[in-house]
């Protein structure tokens, strides 16, 4: 086939797809409250009850915040489930979403962070929607425009955020399906 032929947005796209219907939505179904908050080690980085972290900086604009410090600490604090999906949901999904395809403006700082599991999920579901039908909507052409400077790096395409945003929904949705592998086998231990 030739690369020219190739549909570049459907490669994409298909790239996201085929992982998180084939790899990691059937390994969040079912995830519930204690396991969204659960903290495997001391002082790990949470979503917490507004006024109840110790953490340099809370964020959120709503009865939950979301931790963390500038700069990050070396080592950073391990993140629990709440956190890394609060992270997908605002710093990698709806911050994009806003900058490129049109939704509400969205930060760490002005989000309403989910009190919940189920919440989070929904959350997440809704802004893997607004992605999806924005990359879909950059066809072919949008796919070789620049980021611009709403994106650290403005000379890339919008070809490489849309792989670069597939590869950290990749990573940290792991990395949550991880932590209820350990959630699951700790708790039985006991």
């Amino acid at each position: 086939m030739d690369t020219d032929e190739l549909d570049w947005n459907r490669t994409l796209r298909e790239q996201w797809e085929f992982h998180w219907n084939h790899q990691i939505r059937a390994r969040l179904d079912g995830l519930t409250d204690d396991e969204y908050f659960w903290s495997p080690v001391p002082d790990a980085w949470n979503v917490r009850p507004r006024g109840s972290s110790t953490a340099p900086v809370q964020a959120g604009a709503g009865e939950f915040t979301i931790e963390y410090a500038f700069p990050t600490p070396v080592p950073a604090p391990f993140t629990t489930i709440a956190w890394r999906l609060g992270h997908v949901i605002v710093g990698v999904l709806a911050a994009r979403n806003a900058a490129h395809f049109g939704a509400p403006t969205a930060s760490y700082e002005t989000w309403k962070y989910a009190g919940g599991a189920a919440e989070a999920l929904n959350q997440l579901e809704a802004q893997l929607d607004l992605w999806l039908a924005g990359v879909r909507g950059l066809g072919q052409a949008g796919l070789r425009v620049s980021v611009g400077d709403k994106e650290p790096f403005p000379e890339l395409s919008m070809a490489d955020l849309v792989q670069h945003i597939h590869r950290e929904l990749i990573h940290h949705l792991s990395e949550v399906c991880l932590l209820r592998d350990l959630y699951v086998h700790t708790k039985s231990d006991t």
